[in-house]
């Protein structure tokens, strides 16, 4: 029972390893003498010797070797130096998240942004909100980002779990459909559904707005899958496939070889922003605002994504 009792107070012992610690550890080497330790931290010289002496106690070995001349690192010494470097660049990222994290607004999307509208909501947003500063992330998930904690708040264009998200439409865009520049269908003005059908229909099951649903039961395309976007642009370019997709992909993607055309008898897609409910950004509102303003429509209505 002894021998037990006495592991656990050592554990806990070198378990008591403080930021100040490290920083010490760290100034010393930086700087080569405990003085200037002390100088750079702000803090006596003996402070500086009592936080050396602390974490090399609470971590049972000799970190520096100390003559009249010199201060070295022993081998124990280099491998926590680098563990102290990345831990306490860690902490100070976490605590300029924590505390300017609403000074940047961080708005995901999977494909197409806002599309034409991306660059003026860049514009204005700088503009109108200068003090917190607009970051596109682009992430191919059904959430674009949201449900993984890569952005405040996402732009979708396919439906998502209204148990778990707030949203608003904040607008709508055409369906058109992608075609291979010297496909036939290139010289026409516009495309039918029904056209498509015999077509091979190239889709992206996690975040695209095409389904099987837009053609009635017994007329429905054969239908490929992938994965990302340029995927999807390369396939298209061979002329082995078609697809379709939201006009906003236009003004994000022009490629050459690929050609886009309106699909006239197609419904419109909405274009939704969605959030955390629990925890919304303090722009998030502002965002929405100013997205449905470029889009043209009413003032967007609040509801969950679903």
């Amino acid at each position: 029972m002894r021998k037990m009792h006495a592991t656990r107070l050592t554990y806990a012992e070198r378990m008591d390893v403080e930021l100040r610690h490290l920083r010490c550890l760290v100034a010393i080497i930086d700087t080569g003498t405990f003085t200037d330790a002390a100088l750079e931290l702000g803090v006596s010289q003996a402070a500086v010797s009592r936080g050396l002496a602390a974490l090399e106690r609470a971590l049972g070995v000799r970190l520096l070797h100390r003559t009249s001349r010199e201060v070295t690192l022993t081998a124990a010494g280099r491998r926590v130096l680098a563990r102290a470097r990345t831990v306490l660049a860690e902490v100070d990222d976490l605590v300029r998240e924590a505390t300017g994290g609403h000074r940047r607004l961080r708005l995901g999307h999977a494909w197409s942004a806002v599309g034409r509208h991306t660059r003026r909501f860049q514009r204005l947003w700088a503009q109108r909100h200068p003090d917190v500063e607009l970051h596109l992330v682009r992430t191919n998930t059904p959430t674009a980002g949201l449900s993984e904690g890569l952005c405040d708040l996402a732009v979708v264009r396919a439906g998502v779990d209204g148990r778990r998200f707030d949203g608003a439409v904040v607008g709508h865009e055409r369906r058109v459909c992608a075609l291979a520049s010297d496909d036939p269908w290139a010289r026409r003005r516009s495309v039918r559904l029904a056209e498509i059908a015999d077509r091979r229909v190239l889709i992206d099951r996690r975040t695209g707005t095409t389904t099987a649903h837009l053609w009635p039961v017994d007329r429905r395309p054969v239908m490929e899958h992938t994965r990302d976007i340029d995927d999807w642009l390369a396939e298209i370019a061979t002329g082995r496939s078609v697809g379709i997709t939201a006009e906003g992909t236009i003004a994000q993607y022009r490629r050459d070889g690929i050609v886009f055309r309106p699909v006239r008898d197609a419904p419109p897609i909405p274009v939704r922003v969605i959030w955390r409910p629990e925890d919304p950004h303090p722009a998030t509102f502002a965002a929405v605002a100013l997205l449905a303003e470029l889009y043209g429509g009413d003032p967007p209505s609040t509801r969950p994504a679903g």
